[in-house]
């Protein structure tokens, strides 16, 4: 450690750190508007102008290092005269626009002005103004209010791995701009706003909606993948305004998908708001007293063996247990929660989960993926990915990918071909990339939903594990072997059990006429068109999707902002998210409209409060051990290709699909199709 001194006050740092690092390590605060501690250090604005000892002259200090015995002043009489002349010169092309902007009341600039700006100007040229740019339909700009910090321009480049913002021109002609004229194309692009000092760049779909202290903000997490970002739910009177990240360096650093962040739209368009049950072929609505009865007349008589369950991508594990507790008591076994058919090996939680935890990315030396595209399975993770990539040096990080990558991984990688068969290749030597892997200290194997929905799924599994066994990602103090899941719900599903049973049936017997009731809960994932017309489908979901348009009885659940729930991401952390709004109309938490239809049905669950349910979730894991049924597969890896998603990577479930942003995303970023800005 290097000891300085600040302001008088001794502190300790780490060596190779630099003077503002040292002044908040002190409790110091520095003004600034470049520096950003997750990107490299520019030194563009020179607000964060400090005295050394022994300079000539104030220093900048994000990018002055520090040695032994410095001392350094923060406020005397010259740092403040030259940060005021730093404020004099950004303000001085700088509109006054503050009450117009969407940046008020949380302007790094506006505060700074308030200790160092002037109530006068003393410049009475013309002021300068920019052109706009059209970067996409997320992010708005007013460049004229650009004080050139780059902050974006390094993000892009650095976090965000596309490179498509930069700076023309110099001195007070210098503008930030895409290199060619086309929307941003990084499923991160709207950090661009949070990280952005000024007004420049805003939420385009937000825009004059809010003012930041109108909002109520809630902590939750983020359902639109399965990393379980920290976020943040800016709501006002019942509506949901903005959602923005929360700090959380061990899960998501301070980012958040475009995804995440812009479907808010779509949390109130196409929403189910009463019950509707199907009589004569015709949705009606209904009481919800109508409703369980309705439900309870078709379960008459019905064996348990004859009735399902499905449980949809972005259900909270409160009601997943309510709905497996529920199952039970009627004596159904038929239970599944991979909609998209993906097979697992259930014998150990490690087996299931990114076993090396998210933040064990930051310790790999090695990479392979099999059958994954981070970029659009978890934006946020393939960041991570990026990060080691690029602090190792360019080369440092050996990555290897066995798949089909539909886009740029914003990392570079060996291709080891789109067949699975090159796992066996790796085991037997026959590919060369298993040496790097092999001489890695904590070498890392992520496998995706591609290669575990496919009927080999067991075997690719199986071939990984023994990969990972010979290159030494399984031992005492490491687990490299990782299963990266893109659906919210999917790892507390399978903590609790809500898989078959033996005996039991999964998703594809359920569909081919296996069940004469099933209830799908947030099930919309799947071909709904492959039930039989016999079966009787009770539908309970928050919006009006593929599930609601089958089901003979709706009943309307409320969106994760409307919930205060309990999420396990894809590592397996447990994490809580608190309740924003109300639900629209009639519609109710998910767990409680369970517990209710369970009187109905004579098998009444033993909780009538959340916290109640919440002590028989610590209980549920260990009651979900069992025997899993078996399912059919090959033995063998098939010599066919790991083909990825058709989907787009903004309409994965109801609620993107929902949501105008997202449609308009997923038009302008279609594949193959060129899309100018301007």
């Amino acid at each position: 450690m290097v000891r300085v001194i600040v302001d008088g006050t001794p502190v300790d740092v780490a060596p190779g750190s630099s003077a503002l690092q040292a002044c908040e390590a002190a409790g110091k605060e520095i003004p600034r508007f470049c520096y950003h501690e997750r990107l490299s250090v520019a030194g563009n604005c020179r607000m964060c102008l400090v005295e050394v000892e022994r300079a000539p002259k104030p220093v900048a200090s994000c990018g002055f290092p520090v040695n032994e015995g410095m001392k350094i002043f923060t406020d005397t009489e010259t740092v403040r005269k030259a940060r005021r002349a730093v404020m004099e010169f950004l303000l001085i092309n700088h509109p006054l626009d503050c009450p117009i902007c969407d940046q008020g009341g949380e302007c790094d600039l506006q505060d700074q002005a308030y200790g160092y700006g002037s109530g006068i100007s003393r410049y009475h040229e013309e002021k300068r103004a920019v052109t706009d740019k059209n970067l996409g339909p997320l992010v708005k700009t007013v460049m004229t209010r650009c004080i050139q910090c780059t902050r974006c321009v390094r993000f892009s480049a650095e976090v965000a791995g596309t490179p498509e913002l930069g700076g023309i021109s110099r001195g007070e002609n210098l503008e930030i701009t895409t290199y060619v004229e086309k929307a941003l194309t990084s499923e991160l692009s709207g950090n661009l706003i949070d990280i952005c000092p000024v007004g420049a760049l805003t939420s385009k779909p937000s825009a004059f909606q809010a003012r930041p202290w109108e909002l109520r903000k809630t902590d939750a997490i983020d359902v639109m993948d399965a990393v379980g970002t920290n976020i943040q739910i800016q709501a006002r009177g019942g509506e949901v305004k903005r959602i923005v990240p929360r700090v959380n360096d061990e899960v998501n650093e301070e980012w958040l998908s475009d995804k995440g962040r812009f479907s808010v739209d779509g949390l109130k368009r196409r929403r189910l708001d009463r019950p509707w049950v199907r009589v004569h072929g015709k949705l009606h609505p209904a009481s919800w007293q109508d409703a369980f009865v309705a439900i309870a007349k078709r379960l008459e008589g019905v064996q348990g063996s004859r009735i399902g369950a499905i449980v949809g991508d972005l259900c909270d594990a409160e009601s997943i247990m309510a709905l497996r507790d529920l199952m039970w008591s009627l004596g159904s076994l038929n239970l599944d929660c991979r909609q998209d058919g993906a097979k697992y090996d259930l014998s150990d939680r490690a087996r299931y989960t990114f076993a090396s935890g998210i933040v064990g990315i930051d310790e790999a030396d090695a990479i392979l993926v099999v059958g994954a595209n981070p970029r659009l399975d978890a934006p946020v993770l393939n960041a991570r990915i990026r990060k080691r990539y690029l602090s190792l040096g360019r080369g440092g990080l050996p990555i290897g990918v066995i798949g089909t990558l539909t886009s740029d991984p914003t990392w570079a990688y060996e291709d080891l071909g789109s067949n699975p068969v090159s796992v066996n290749g790796l085991l037997s030597g026959n590919i060369e990339f298993v040496e790097k892997l092999k001489a890695a200290r904590k070498p890392v194997i992520i496998v995706g939903q591609e290669a575990l929905t496919r009927e080999d799924s067991a075997a690719i599994l199986k071939a990984c594990r023994a990969l990972a066994e010979s290159v030494g990602a399984l031992t005492d103090d490491w687990n490299g072997l990782n299963i990266l899941h893109t659906a919210a719900s999917r790892v507390a599903a399978l903590d609790l059990g809500f898989v078959p049973r033996k005996g039991g049936r999964s998703l594809r017997g359920m569909l081919s006429s296996g069940v004469d009731v099933l209830w799908l809960l947030g099930a919309d994932e799947f071909s709904v068109n492959a039930i039989s017309p016999e079966t009787f489908v009770i539908y309970q979901g928050h919006h009006g999707d593929a599930g609601a348009a089958r089901a003979d009885v709706i009943l309307p659940g409320s969106a994760y902002t409307e919930k205060s729930g309990t999420w396990v991401n894809t590592e397996g952390r447990i994490q809580r998210s608190f309740q924003a709004v109300f639900p629209p109309g009639e519609a109710k938490e998910d767990w409680k409209i369970i517990r209710a239809a369970s009187e109905v049905l004579g098998a009444k669950l033993p909780y009538d409060t959340i916290e109640t349910l919440r002590e028989r979730l610590q209980l549920g894991v260990s009651s979900a051990a069992g025997e899993v049924a078996d399912e059919p597969g090959a033995e063998a890896i098939e010599a066919k290709p790991l083909l990825a998603s058709s989907r787009s990577y903004y309409l994965t479930n109801p609620i993107s699909r929902s949501s105008p942003t997202m449609v308009e995303c997923a038009e302008v970023y279609a594949p193959g199709v060129a899309v100018a800005a301007e």
